[in-house]
């Protein structure tokens, strides 16, 4: 699909522009140990504030998974100055949208209003993350509410519930083998004191950094960032230690029996991740790789297994090049009616095997690298995108000030370097099969729960 003639054009000219013209986004650090980053874009009078914690699921011990997540949802409870909702409330009366999100890495919180409303959101969210109120009362209500999410969206969604399987399998020792919205038997008995003990531990200045991008001047920025986060005390953090993953010595394979209206394949094959941006090169191989599998309408995997072969309804391939665990690329799909979930694995398999025998054309790797470097410049279009950008880098230990340097790498891959990474890591005893085996669907839809979160 052509790209619009505009975006073409701005794409090259980032590419094109020297180094001198991209000192911005700028960056101080307090003396409590918060950076705050900062990236001036004066397209639109609004504003965007992240603040991101170093601190997400795989941080969870045994017995309380779940518990970064479900303190996401009390930081909205409030605090001894603003009630439970005020914050939400606030936001919206300045015209501004806020949310937040856990995830294996990291937990982060939002809002993007009008930009005369930053010094607002920089005090609210200042005040949140030292005084925030646990209240067992509110705590007893929203530990439903999450218990009722996990129900509703992976419970009871058969492909969710596959994959946090698949993840369980594939992890034996690391924590990304825990689902992020934790185990329920462990959340049927976490407590206030649980969440009260993962925010006194996690939620310092000195695990946290602030994101702020928009129509600002960051001089400007930084004096707000002294006035509201500078006043917080740092404190002693947690001693993280490694929990490596031992090494694969052979093919894992489940089956899941769910509720479901089509049968489902997911492979996962264990790769490296980036952790040295310019060092690397494998990473950015296998996010070409993913790029020519299915980074488009006319890849190999909808060109060859949906439309050729009327193998798969669906066949996609996905891989996450910045992570702070360990890496997996997955192959997933649904065959057609009248295919196996047996054939649709040797029909993946076959695409890998192409690659590895054959390489890729010159004019397919173009393709694949156009699409791919596209969808990152993109990002550039929005506010929102290019705060999340950097937050997402630097919660995983890739500076932000090397995203340039990363969309330069993945135009270097060659079509040898593909092929090279296809053949290195898609065998077997790096290698995890998951199938969906499609029960029965009830037939009178579950009643919802009043419970049901609301976002």
């Amino acid at each position: 699909m052509p790209m619009h003639c505009a975006r073409s054009s701005a794409l090259l000219l980032l590419l094109a522009a020297p180094l001198a013209t991209l000192a911005n986004p700028y960056e101080r650090q307090l003396a409590n140990g918060l950076r705050v980053i900062v990236k001036e874009d004066r397209r639109a009078p609004t504003v965007a504030h992240m603040v991101w914690y170093r601190a997400g699921s795989m941080d969870e011990t045994n017995g309380r998974t779940g518990v970064a997540h479900v303190l996401e949802h009390m930081m909205f409870k409030g605090t001894p100055t603003a009630g439970p909702g005020e914050f939400n409330r606030r936001v919206a009366a300045a015209g501004g949208r806020d949310n937040a999100f856990t995830s294996r890495d990291y937990t982060a919180y939002f809002q993007q209003v009008p930009k005369q409303k930053l010094a607002e959101m920089m005090q609210l969210e200042a005040d949140r993350m030292r005084h925030l109120t646990l209240d067992d009362k509110e705590f007893a209500q929203e530990i439903r509410v999450v218990m009722e999410e996990r129900r509703l969206r992976t419970d009871d969604q058969p492909q969710s519930l596959l994959f946090e399987q698949l993840n369980a399998v594939a992890f034996q020792v690391h924590p990304y083998r825990v689902p992020i919205i934790g185990w329920m038997n462990d959340l049927e008995n976490m407590t206030a004191s649980d969440a009260r003990h993962w925010y006194d531990s996690w939620y310092a200045p000195n695990n946290a950094y602030v994101v702020v991008v928009g129509d600002v001047d960051h001089q400007a920025v930084f004096g707000l960032a002294e006035q509201y986060y500078g006043v917080l005390q740092a404190r002693p953090l947690p001693v993280r230690k490694p929990q490596e993953e031992p090494s694969q010595v052979g093919v894992r394979r489940l089956t899941v029996k769910a509720p479901a209206d089509l049968p489902v394949v997911m492979m996962a094959y264990k790769v490296p991740v980036i952790r040295n941006v310019e060092q690397d090169v494998d990473p950015y191989a296998l996010e070409m790789l993913a790029a020519v599998l299915a980074g488009h309408d006319a890849a190999r995997f909808t060109r060859h297994l949906v439309r050729e072969q009327r193998l798969a309804v669906n066949a996609v391939a996905g891989y996450d090049s910045t992570t702070r665990g360990p890496g997996i690329f997955h192959l997933y799909g649904s065959p057609s009616a009248g295919k196996t979930r047996a054939e649709l694995e040797v029909g993946l398999r076959a695409e890998l095997a192409r690659v590895q025998q054959d390489g890729v054309a010159a004019e397919e790797l173009a393709r694949a690298k156009a699409q791919l470097i596209a969808g990152q410049i993109y990002k550039l279009d929005s506010i929102f995108a290019q705060a999340m950008e950097i937050g997402q880098l630097e919660a995983v230990g890739v500076p932000y000030t090397m995203n340039r340097r990363m969309i330069e790498k993945l135009q270097e891959v060659t079509a040898e370097q593909v092929q090279a990474v296809a053949r290195k890591y898609f065998r077997d005893e790096l290698l995890t099969v998951a199938e969906l085996d499609p029960q029965p669907l009830p037939q009178t839809p579950l009643a919802r729960s009043p419970f049901a979160p609301r976002h």
